[in-house]
Formats: C-alpha cells, structure tokens, sequence
C-alpha cells in the first residue's frame, strides 16, 4: 500500500450513511455531551426531533432526514474521520498528558484534536496506529471477540531459537493472562540480536514485551507494521494519512 499525500481536514470524511441511530448516541457523536450528559438532556425535554419534544431515550432518527434540535438550536452530525499515523517512539497514544509528555495530537492538525487512538502503543514502541472519532470503529478493531490480527516486528537481544516460537503459539502463561501469537516468523538472528515478527490476535497490554521478557530476553525497538489488511508501508515516522473508504470497509469485514 503506498502512502498518500497528507489530505486536508475537509478531504478525510469519510461518506456519510443513512442508517439510523439512537437519539443520545447521535447526540454524543456530534459533540454536545458525554452519552450519559445528551440523555439528561433529552429527558429534561430539550431535544426536539422534526420540531416534536422528544423524552424517550432509545428514539431512533436518521441523521441525514431528521432535524435535531437542542434549546432550539440545530445539532449536525460530526462527520467521521478515520486517520492512519506512523507513530514515533516516545509520544504517549493519548490526546493529552498531565505531565506534559508528548502526545499523538501533537502529530494531527489541531482541528482534529478531539480524535482518540484506536488501541494503544506504549510511549517506547512505535508504527501504525489509527485516530478516529468513530466509537464503533474503534470497538470493533479492539475488541478481542472480532480478532482483527496486529502485525507486529521486534528486535531482541540475544538470539532467538525457532523453539521459543513454537513456545508462542502455543501460550505462555503471564500473571492471569495467556499470552499467545497466532504466527511467528523469524527474520534474522545471530548471537547480539533478532529481529521477530508476530501476528497477535487479543492485542493485552505490553504482550510482545512480555513474550519475549518470558524468555529472558529484551526487546530493544518493537514497531506495529499492520492492522489487519492495512500495512504501514512507507508511511514516515511522526507523518500521517486518511484511510480510504475501501481500506474502511477492509477493517470492517468479517474475518
């Protein structure tokens, strides 16, 4: 996949749909409240859907047909943006940091500073990560019931045996958790460092670090280079791009 130029705010929308939502979450996504806060609102009565007061949480609307309105003012749907960064090591996968680490947001047009990473990249590691507004994207490339596989490639100290592999399909047990790949491939070893590529399935934090430390061995640069059909490429570090509408549908298809 090769990278693209960066696009402008207004060419990252990805197509609208005219599938109908719930009230509050519609209300939720356009940017007026926290889920819990729009469905207060909409049992105080301030909602009008088509100029009728609606207090019935749950009301489905079509956000393309139906008027919205709060305090009598027109609520738009917020258009959905799905962004596709090559993230450098030390940002923190977070829009902002109390301690004033460095952060994704840093690396978007501030525009778009209300987008929330799609899983996460501890500070050290680095390579492809997605911004999107879209909640039901997000859930359904995290959840570990939808398996999108992550690619991952990670370079160890010491040499890496294909034995210690197969110890990763299999599982390794690691504080309550099973930590287990669903493809290993060696790429290079010798006696000072490897170089590892893993497919992971569930995604837990840290778990190619914690791999790999099951073995006594440490990962020196862990880089992420594809999420389920979409691979890095030559994206360059700190730079992003927009996935396409087919790229979309790709992440959203049935595995």
């Amino acid at each position: 996949m090769r990278p693209t130029a960066p696009a402008s705010p207004r060419q990252a929308l990805a197509p609208t749909t005219s599938a109908s939502v719930r009230l509050q979450k519609f209300l939720a996504a356009s940017g007026l409240a926290s889920r819990r806060a729009c469905e207060e609102v909409i049992l105080a009565g301030r909602v009008a859907v088509n100029g009728q007061i609606v207090r019935v949480l749950g009301t489905k609307i079509l956000p393309e047909r139906d008027l919205v309105e709060v305090d009598g003012s027109p609520v738009k749907p917020r258009r959905k943006l799905y962004v596709v960064l090559n993230k450098p090591p030390g940002f923190l996968s977070t829009r902002r940091d109390p301690l004033d680490r460095r952060v994704l947001s840093e690396l978007i047009p501030k525009e778009w500073g209300h987008l929330v990473s799609v899983g996460r990249l501890d500070a050290e590691s680095e390579g492809l990560i997605f911004l999107t507004n879209d909640g039901d994207f997000a859930l359904r490339l995290t959840h570990p019931r939808y398996g999108v596989r992550k690619t991952y490639r990670a370079t160890v100290e010491g040499r890496v045996e294909s034995a210690m592999l197969r110890r990763f399909l299999t599982g390794i047990p690691d504080a309550g958790d099973i930590l287990k790949a669903e493809k290993a491939r060696l790429i290079s070893a010798n006696n000072s460092h490897s170089v590892v590529e893993l497919e992971l399935a569930e995604g837990r934090n840290r778990e190619v670090r914690r791999l790999f430390a099951s073995q006594q061995l440490e990962v020196t640069r862990l880089q992420r280079i594809q999420i389920g059909r979409i691979k890095l490429g030559e994206l360059p570090p700190g730079k992003w791009r927009t996935l396409t509408e087919p790229e979309i549908k790709s992440l959203l298809a049935p595995i």
